[in-house]
């Protein structure tokens, strides 16, 4: 019946533009495939699609570097810590605004807050934004924020009100995300709206598959860290002292290699093509990422549709994404110690494991497709 509903009514554009500051919104390589699956299912939907990405050459770099320093932001760790000034916003929010006006399209969509606040709002041009996180949620384990000066991180975060404003609507993968947004920022309730996200590239799988082997699996393209490498390993340790016959495959960035060492059972890979990580999946017995800060997790994702259940921290976007528990592990504490009696307490029932797995899949199939995440922005 909601479905029927949404095709009944007519979308709330005709034409959008969909910016991305990290890449081509059409090139699926951009933010993990969002943009581009998004613009796909839209234009499925009846709306025509223009691409915008806004991006400052080396001169503007330095230029905005410069004056964040004098203003005493610090000197720049990294070229997000650049974006995320008011200065480099505002230079991509004028190259948005002048590519919508060339293209005359009155309604914008940002795949991320770094092209903001809206430049032509005056003009009548309508604003949305789709995103998984906030500088908010980001900032309390992102790998180097702790680096950044005090008058850093208030600039940051005034930038990111003023992004936030203005906005005719904001659509979050996850409610923890909409939640924030409404109690840190202060947004309206009625103008945010938690969409999910869909799955990439990776196919569900239907085929046999034994639940008997203690094989991990663990993938992170980059933030080690952050996204639960070392706590993992650490848990490892632990379990295989105890199942000598764990093994654990880490997809990871090559500088990643490092951390593991010459530990027994773990085998590495880096930046596997989309066929074999997708093996990766369905060759898994569970999947283990203690996510310190992950607002959503699309790997959660790509995993269950693999028939693969998953283990992390009962914190952040998770607890959402397993329904509590019922397709999924939850671990309370952030410990290697617990996370290994939990790692072996599921892998020691692989009846269990067969049937959250399944769980896992039907939740998936049935609620994380880009056509529902492009219908629920269209229509809502």
């Amino acid at each position: 019946m909601v479905l029927r509903s949404f095709i009944e009514r007519r979308p709330r554009f005709d034409r959008v533009a969909i910016t991305c500051v990290f890449g081509d919104p059409f090139d699926s390589r951009s933010w993990s495939g969002a943009p581009a699956n998004l613009a796909k299912e839209l234009e499925q939907l009846g709306v025509a699609v223009e691409a915008i990405h806004p991006r400052l050459g080396r001169l503007a770099k330095w230029s905005v570097a410069a004056r964040d320093m004098a203003a005493g932001l610090g000197r720049p760790l990294h070229g997000e810590q650049l974006l995320r000034g008011l200065r480099a916003r505002r230079r991509h929010a004028a190259q948005v605004a002048e590519s919508a006006a060339r293209l005359g399209v009155r309604h914008v969509i940002h795949t991320g807050t770094f092209d903001l606040p809206a430049a032509d709002r005056a003009q009548g041009v309508e604003h949305y934004l789709y995103c998984d996180h906030s500088w908010a949620l980001a900032k309390a384990n992102h790998p180097v924020a702790r680096r950044y000066n005090a008058r850093a991180i208030a600039a940051y975060d005034q930038a990111e009100r003023q992004a936030l404003s203005g906005l005719a609507h904001v659509f979050t993968f996850g409610s923890y995300v909409r939640d924030n947004l409404i109690a840190h920022y202060g947004l309206p309730a009625d103008r945010v709206t938690a969409v999910g996200s869909g799955m990439g590239s990776i196919e569900p799988y239907w085929g046999p598959k034994s639940y008997d082997r203690p094989a991990l699996l663990f993938v992170a393209k980059h933030l080690f860290h952050a996204k639960g490498g070392m706590l993992l390993l650490e848990a490892y340790d632990l379990a295989r002292r105890r199942r000598p016959d764990l093994t654990l495959t880490i997809v990871g960035d090559e500088r990643s290699r490092a951390f593991v060492g010459d530990r027994s059972g773990i085998t590495f890979h880096a930046h596997l093509p989309w066929t074999e990580l997708q093996q990766r999946y369905r060759d898994a017995t569970l999947l283990v990422q203690p996510m310190l800060n992950d607002p959503w997790g699309q790997v959660y994702l790509e995993a269950m549709a693999s028939a693969t259940p998953v283990m992390g921290l009962n914190r952040n976007g998770l607890p959402e994404l397993v329904d509590g528990g019922r397709h999924g592990f939850l671990v309370d504490r952030a410990d290697p110690a617990a996370l290994s009696e939990a790692i072996l307490s599921a892998l020691s029932d692989p009846q269990r494991l067969q049937r959250m797995a399944a769980a896992g899949r039907r939740f998936v199939l049935a609620s994380c497709s880009w056509r529902r995440v492009a219908e629920r922005i269209a229509y809502s």
